[in-house]
């Protein structure tokens, strides 16, 4: 399992959020076979996802996160309820790409900069709202942080890394991501600034031992933080048979008509990779039923 904490400055001015998810990324890499590099572009947006869904005030609210950046890795999606849980999906999960300048994986490269970061919250109101700009660098950290202060005018840290084995298990992931709020001062942004300097990159905390409260401690460090919250975060896909079939009557009746000719339709989830299987009959059933009304 994964663990996600969230510490706040004396002041309530500074809230910054950890995440551990190693348990999650390498689910990640289960479903979707993903090589190294698209197993950390995901990993990343999706504990980034995880992070920012965290924030959110009630149950049921829930963030989507994509990435169209025209890179060889294709779109990448992820999804996370206010509780952090999120799942994750990439158009190609196998990518090969040679390490970038700095001798890591290189995930820019593999999302691509020709594009947009696009945010869309369900914050349970009749129309979602939806937030898009254009990708800094596709490392997806940078990408988040400038969707923040662009779109949110939140002021905003976001740090996220992925360290992959060689034989493709995920050795660790995690990340950060710290929010000034209106009324924080200028001595705080000072603290700030100068504690996220001397952190060293995510996974090279988490080698050391560090866990999700030691690394959010430390980015808080010297403005006296505390605890607010501790979470188990998990790999969760909701999918169900039930919305499944509201998806296929969604195609309305003459493409299921066409499904029924065959024996059988098989449906596959892209978050869990779950087949829902129907037969020809339980197709012409959907066939006769009308598609619920959008709000």
């Amino acid at each position: 399992m994964g663990r996600i904490v969230r510490v706040i400055n004396g002041d309530a001015s500074v809230v910054c959020s950890a995440i551990d998810g190693k348990d999650i990324v390498a689910r990640i890499e289960e479903i979707n076979k993903s090589s190294a590099v698209c197993t950390a572009a995901l990993g990343r947006l999706a504990l980034g996802a995880s992070l920012m869904g965290f924030g959110l005030k009630n149950e049921g609210d829930t963030v989507t996160v994509r990435t169209d950046g025209g890179g060889p890795a294709g779109t990448l999606i992820a999804v996370a309820d206010s509780y952090g849980n999120v799942k994750a999906y990439i158009q190609n999960p196998v990518v090969e790409l040679p390490l970038n300048a700095k001798g890591k994986l290189d995930v820019g490269g593999a999302v691509g900069t020709d594009g947009t970061l696009t945010v869309i919250k369900d914050l349970g109101m009749k129309q979602p709202y939806s937030g898009q700009v254009p990708l800094v660098s596709g490392e997806i950290a940078e990408d988040i942080t400038q969707y923040l202060a662009v779109s949110e005018q939140v002021p905003s840290v976001c740090a996220l890394g992925v360290l992959v084995n060689p034989d493709l298990s995920v050795r660790c992931a995690g990340g950060f991501l710290l929010q000034l709020l209106p009324f924080a001062p200028e001595d705080a942004v000072d603290v700030i600034e100068a504690n996220i300097a001397k952190m060293k990159p995510v996974t090279e905390m988490l080698e050391n031992g560090m866990t999700a409260e030691d690394i959010a401690m430390l980015a808080l460090e010297g403005l006296k933080p505390e605890k607010l919250d501790d979470f188990e975060v998990n790999y969760v896909c909701d999918c169900s048979r039930e919305r499944t079939e509201r998806m296929l009557i969604s195609l309305g009746k003459k493409e299921l008509e066409e499904l029924a000719q065959d024996e059988k339709t098989e449906v596959c989830c892209n978050f869990c990779d779950k087949k829902y299987v129907f037969t020809a009959d339980e197709i012409k059933a959907l066939a006769e039923q009308k598609p619920e009304p959008q709000e």
